[in-house]
């Protein structure tokens, strides 16, 4: 019986392969920006810690199946508050297209 490696996924898009441009911070809006910059990176380095912990348990390299389940939900809050974040940022810019001047 011969075994095929998996190969990994491939991006569809060429622009995902390009490293993220660091947001510029303007006066008006830096706040804002580092905000939801901060929420963005926090989302990538816990699905990272998350995937390196599930890779490290399922190659048995570590012993604590804890250390992944707290990962996993590290990484499933955080995802969540950006989501959120986004979704008010959304709602507040509906209402502010709704006022008349």
């Amino acid at each position: 019986m011969e075994f095929t490696p998996i190969q990994p996924i491939q991006p569809l898009w060429d622009s995902m392969t390009q490293p993220v441009q660091p947001v510029r911070q303007d006066p008006a809006g830096s706040l804002f920006a580092s905000v939801f910059q901060k929420a963005i990176d926090n989302v990538r380095e816990t699905n990272l810690e998350q995937v390196n912990l599930e890779y490290q348990l399922a190659t048995g390299q570590i012993d604590n199946p804890a250390l992944v389940t707290t990962a996993i939900t590290k990484a499933t809050t955080a995802a969540e508050l950006l989501m959120q974040m986004r979704n008010h940022a959304v709602d507040a810019y509906n209402e502010l297209t709704r006022i008349s001047l």
